[in-house]
């Protein structure tokens, strides 16, 4: 007898089930604690890095600021770097308002998503265990935990390169849709671009030879696939670029950070090959490899000083995974997963890696968040293999010399800091050489299964408190205390280099400061700025600028955290950081009440010694020079005119260091001009110059 299916229950779509396993909760758990680590306390950041804030702030009220990444809302000119990390900020701020919180969430989002992508690409290929391990190596990296709370562009980037690792692992494993996955990959990539440069490139060697030798289809089709890869990756990076070299200069802001307002020039040059030859024409550092940034070129710059303690702590076990993979795979064919993850991800960990040893120019601490994804994810997947055959002789003692070997880095890192936790060294040390130990000896002994199960648990539970505690505990003085100014360092203070330096928005050594001393600097026309300040603990920063006149800034900050402070004798020091709070009350009044009918309320000598006036008073200011005066923009005669025109209404006279500016010094010439042409006044503890009035009225 035939029974027919009823034909409505026969077309009917079938149910899709979800089941909630034990590896989804353990994600799902994985991507919680994660966001309540960079959720937590995050306004005691305040505005971070203030030279990103304002113009976070410029584009939370300008679309043209927006689009441009404008500093000032009236888009006098850039930051010195393309604006995608701006965009997510700014339309955050629009839609909740320009507050620490609608800034900096959306970063600390940003790391949370990224840690997704490392799991799932590491999972993909070989196991959910494994892919928990590489996402919470990535969560816990100290200057990880740093950047997600942080307004530098450096989030997004982690974010878009992460996502394209995990295009191209699809990409890999597809063989009808291999090319919608590779362009997917170039155009994250591209989107890279928007978001910090160049830098963004380094991972293409290691994603266009990971998928030529291990994808799927034939070799004509992989080359072709990575043409439109490549394709994808020019559209999406070179649209806005082409937009802002095809408008007239008169329609878009001055490209801050060159010297002939040219996005191409920016690329190529500052923000390009002028960081690996060290030839940075207005750069802060400038000259050929300055180790007053970064220290000396060589392999041994990862390993030491300021970087050390903030991406170094499982860098010789990520070198030794990418070497374990690949001996793994050994004479596998082609398309084997173990080869393709150490293509993929050692080789961004090795090239990154390389050129952040090498590179000659201007190079901080923080970048090395770059390297941490990849760390995370090689570890994992080598974990995996090396954990599965563990009762073979050699696989348990490369697993048991990586563990002493990581927890013998772990205690000579903690050693940098011996009054900080000296507890937590000998932790690390002791549980690693019991972790080491156990390993070799467990398959030796005859024991029931459960009791070789749980011996298991209890060596992964050493192996993991010998590897992650130096990281995690660095990573929760990061949480646990404020970072604010351009070069932020995770972990507790005097780590070594200069993490507390940058903290505090300092000068390295050889500018115009140095470290646990005393600094002086003169501004040229418009008087000397002279700052002394004790970088110990609690260093107070107290300055005084005399221009033209009697004017004195002070401001106050705790070193290592940047937590205060316009930082010797200028609104906001010369890198920023805190500069709002030595901002007066009266001062922001005055930009309030005086802005009405001016394009700009005030000009000031570099963006960061507008950028605590902007964001206090809410008002466009102009930033004369850029980033750090160098800037050609705008010229003596330029400046005349728009103050002709009845465009700016004051000059900020005690504004930061400033410099000499520009190639003419430019900078120096308006503040000269400005002091000999326009009345000076003093307000609450700065120096105003008001353009409206000259001196003989």
């Amino acid at each position: 007898m035939t029974t027919l299916s009823d034909p409505v229950e026969a077309t009917r779509p079938r149910a899709i089930t979800y089941t909630l396993g034990k590896d989804k909760v353990l994600y799902g758990g994985l991507l919680v604690l994660t966001a309540i680590a960079y959720l937590w306390g995050l306004s005691k950041n305040a505005y971070a890095n203030e030279y990103y804030a304002a113009a976070v702030q410029a584009g939370s009220t300008s679309w043209k600021a927006w689009f441009f990444g404008s500093f000032d809302a009236s888009s006098f000119i850039t930051v010195d770097k393309t604006p995608a990390s701006l965009w997510v900020m700014g339309l955050s701020a629009r839609i909740f308002g320009f507050s620490s919180w609608s800034m900096l969430v959306p970063q600390a989002l940003m790391g949370v998503a990224s840690v997704g992508f490392v799991y799932v690409s590491v999972r993909r290929w070989f196991s959910a265990n494994a892919g928990l391990l590489a996402g919470a190596i990535l969560a816990l990296t100290p200057v990880a935990v740093l950047m997600f709370r942080f307004n530098n562009p450096d989030a997004l980037l982690i974010l878009l390169l992460c996502a394209g690792a995990w295009a191209v692992t699809r990409a890999i494993d597809s063989s009808t849709h291999a090319a919608r996955w590779m362009m997917l990959a170039g155009a994250l990539v591209g989107f890279g671009f928007l978001t910090k440069m160049l830098q963004a490139f380094l991972i293409l060697p290691a994603f266009g030879l990971a998928y030529l030798v291990a994808g799927k289809p034939r070799l004509g089709k992989r080359v072709l696939h990575l043409v439109l890869a490549t394709g994808s990756l020019i559209v999406s990076a070179g649209w806005w670029v082409a937009i802002v070299e095809l408008l007239p200069a008169s329609a878009r802001p001055y490209i801050g950070g060159s010297s002939t307002n040219s996005i191409l020039e920016l690329t190529l040059g500052y923000n390009g090959l002028g960081r690996l030859n060290g030839n940075e024409t207005g750069s802060v550092g400038g000259g050929v490899g300055n180790p007053g940034w970064g220290g000396s070129t060589g392999v041994q710059r990862l390993f030491g000083g300021e970087f050390a303690s903030q991406i170094a702590w499982l860098l010789p076990a990520a070198l030794l995974a990418t070497v374990v993979l690949v001996v793994a795979a050994g004479k596998a064919p082609r398309t084997d997963r173990k080869r393709a993850f150490a293509l993929l991800w050692g080789g961004w960990l090795v090239v990154t890696g390389l050129v952040f040893s090498y590179m000659q120019g201007i190079i901080h601490s923080y970048y090395m968040i770059a390297l941490a994804p990849a760390i995370g994810a090689v570890i994992g997947a080598a974990m995996f293999v090396l954990w599965r055959h563990r009762g073979e002789w050699l696989p348990r003692a490369t697993l048991a010399g990586g563990v002493l070997l990581t927890a013998g880095w772990g205690f000579a890192l903690l050693r940098q800091t011996p009054t900080w936790q000296p507890w937590l060294r000998w932790v690390v040390l002791i549980t690693g050489v019991l972790a080491a130990g156990l390993l070799m000896l467990l398959p030796e002994l005859k024991l029931h299964r459960t009791a070789v199960r749980r011996a298991g648990l209890f060596t992964a539970a050493l192996l993991a408190v010998s590897a992650l505690a130096g990281p995690t505990a660095y990573s929760v003085e990061t949480i646990s205390s404020a970072h604010a100014g351009a070069l932020p360092s995770a972990g507790p203070s005097g780590t070594g280099g200069m993490g507390g330096l940058g903290r505090m928005g300092m000068m390295p050594p050889g500018q115009l400061g140095t470290q646990n001393g005393t600094g002086t600097g003169t501004q040229n026309g418009t008087g000397q700025q002279n700052g002394t300040g004790a970088q110990n603990g609690t260093g107070a920063q107290n300055g005084t600028g005399a221009q033209n006149g009697t004017g004195q800034q002070n401001g106050t900050g705790r070193f290592g955290r940047g937590a205060g402070g316009g930082g010797m004798g200028g609104a906001g020091g010369f890198l920023g950081g805190g500069g709002i709070s030595s901002v007066s009350s009266e001062l922001v009044t005055l930009l309030q009440q005086g802005a009405k009918g001016y394009t700009w309320a005030a000009a000031a000598v570099t963006a960061n010694g507008a950028a605590p006036l902007q964001i206090a008073s809410g008002q466009p200011i102009m930033a004369i020079g850029g980033f750090n005066g160098t800037d050609p923009a705008p010229s003596l005669a330029e400046f005349k005119q728009l103050v002709a025109q009845g465009k700016i209404h004051y000059f900020i006279g005690s504004s930061g260091f400033g410099g000499p500016g520009g190639r003419d010094g430019t900078s120096s010439e308006i503040a000269t001009w400005v002091a000999q042409t326009f009345k000076s006044q003093t307000v609450g503890n700065t120096t105003v110059y008001d353009l409206t009035t000259n001196a003989g009225a």
